[in-house]
């Protein structure tokens, strides 16, 4: 199993947003890297780490000397975050777990033709420094301080840029909010507001004073794989039981993560990250509303299977609180819903595109937008030129773009239409889709308030349904799939 939860992305290399990091988690954003024969010793009574093989997902073969670097730097990792380490036996399962399920996203995203551009990198890199209010050169610091090269971490992170293309890839599109979800929603966003309202006025600070809430939890999963029968479920359910018997008896939750659960958190001692609620899966919600930090939940069911959940921290964003987890994802921020009006400056603009080709150079895309512009200066009507050579999809309507709201449009585009009064005509403008010329017909300011609420609201739900969508997509891959785990019998399946 793996999950978005903890969508890697490596969240476990900047864990404080105030001091200095913590350390890197090595095995998910670093490559594995040759072992030296003569220090990979095994444990005691555990397997020969020479080329033997500890598991076959589909065709690819993962090697146990790949799996005995892997399970040396987690058990690094688990030292340096003060997570407990399981016995050898039990991490090396749970190493192997992680890699089988990494191996398989990697296959499919090989067999959709994903590909990641050293821009992409840049620009994740560009997120997570914005995201952790550093620069790039601090960012770079601060993992090579925390012992991992630089060219490590940016490997790491390519990978995790492709991870995200693939979930966008076969996930996203399967996502449909209503207009009715939406209504539901900020019904009852305005009914919490009016809960703390009567509440401030009781004498108590209203939540809205400090910002949004932030819940961060951890969980054990135990995974209940696709087509299970109900005596398996049974027997999963009761495992489940024994699982949180266990934590509530007064064992360490963090330790019986990392030798028992199922979710790929689990070398971290299950910590899912810190986000507001309002961003966590409605079953997350419900089952800690009334828990308090320490705190530990019922059994939680799902479609994955049963979850445990502990409260780590609650409090609200803005108080003081340290944030044990800060966004380091390129889709996961849960932006705040805006209150009273949110006045904008719109434009209605219209334009041509020439594309750039291998019969379109560059220069000649300028120049026949230049030879365009001058026959527009001369008295020719820009919509019927536009329907004539534009190569948008707005051609048809003369090259409208209708109004346009800030952030719309890419800024090399914005940027020249917000310097032309209405009626003029930019000279040619480049941009990642080719030259345009672009005519400013009128502005206007309206209120988008309303519509910027309806949007992040709807943002909101995408993210609560993205996570529980993913997993299902995840688990039935893995039910497609043929794996062969040498160390875990149990979890190996026979699908070709």
């Amino acid at each position: 199993m793996h999950s978005l939860y903890a969508r890697r992305w490596l969240a476990s290399i900047l864990v404080t947003l105030a001091g200095a990091m913590a350390p890197v988690a090595v095995t998910l954003a670093q490559p594995a890297q040759p072992a030296q024969p003569a220090k990979a010793a095994p444990a005691q009574g555990g397997p020969e780490f020479v080329d033997g093989i500890a598991a076959v997902v589909n065709k690819h073969v993962i090697t146990l000397r790949q799996l005995e670097v892997q399970t040396q730097a987690a058990r690094q990792q688990m030292q340096r975050q003060n997570v407990p380490v399981p016995p050898d036996d039990v991490l090396r399962k749970q190493v192997l777990q992680r890699m089988v399920s990494q191996e398989l996203e990697t296959q499919e995203a090989d067999r959709l033709g994903i590909r990641v551009t050293d821009a992409n990198v840049q620009r994740a890199v560009q997120t997570i420094a914005q995201r952790n209010s550093i620069s790039e050169q601090q960012l770079r610091a601060e993992i090579e301080k925390s012992g991992v090269s630089w060219n490590d971490y940016l490997d790491g992170l390519r990978d995790e840029v492709r991870m995200d293309m693939l979930r966008q890839r076969v996930v996203d599109s399967t996502i449909n909010i209503s207009d009715g979800e939406v209504d539901s929603f900020l019904r009852n966003q305005a009914r919490q507001g009016g809960q703390r309202q009567l509440s401030s006025a009781g004498g108590q600070a209203p939540a809205a004073a400090t910002g949004p809430e932030v819940l961060a939890l951890a969980q054990i999963l135990v995974a209940v794989p696709e087509g299970s029968s109900t005596s398996q479920v049974n027997e999963l359910r009761a495992k489940a039981e024994q699982l949180l018997a266990k934590v509530r008896g007064g064992a360490d939750f963090a330790g019986v993560a990392a030798s028992s659960s199922d979710g790929p958190q689990a070398l971290e001692g299950g910590n899912l990250g810190a986000r507001p609620v309002q961003g966590w899966p409605d079953l997350f919600v419900s089952a800690t509303r009334n828990l308090g930090p320490g705190q530990v939940s019922d059994i939680v069911q799902s479609g994955n299977g049963f979850h445990i959940l502990k409260v780590l921290s609650r409090g609200q964003a803005g108080a003081g609180q340290a944030q044990a987890a800060p966004s380091t994802s390129l889709g996961d921020s849960q932006p705040s819903l805006p209150e009273g009006p949110m006045m904008v400056t719109q434009t209605h603009a219209r334009h041509i595109l020439v594309k750039i080709s291998k019969v379109m150079s560059d220069d000649q895309a300028r120049t026949r937008l230049e030879q365009l512009r001058q026959r527009i200066l001369n008295g020719e009507s820009f919509a019927d030129l536009a329907k004539r050579y534009s190569e948008d999809a707005t051609a048809p309507q003369g090259g409208d773009l209708g109004w346009l709201s800030p952030g719309e449009t890419v800024p090399a585009f914005e940027q020249v239409m917000n310097s032309l009064s209405p009626d003029q005509i930019s000279e040619p403008v480049r941009s990642q889709f080719g030259w345009h010329l672009i005519q400013v017909l009128e502005r206007r300011n309206k209120d988008m308030g309303e519509e910027y609420k309806r949007m992040q609201a709807r943002q909101i739900l995408f993210q609560r349904r993205l996570e529980p969508a993913f997993e299902d997509w995840l688990s039935q891959l893995r039910g497609q799939a043929y794996i062969d785990n040498r160390l875990d019998p149990s979890a190996s399946s026979g699908k070709h």
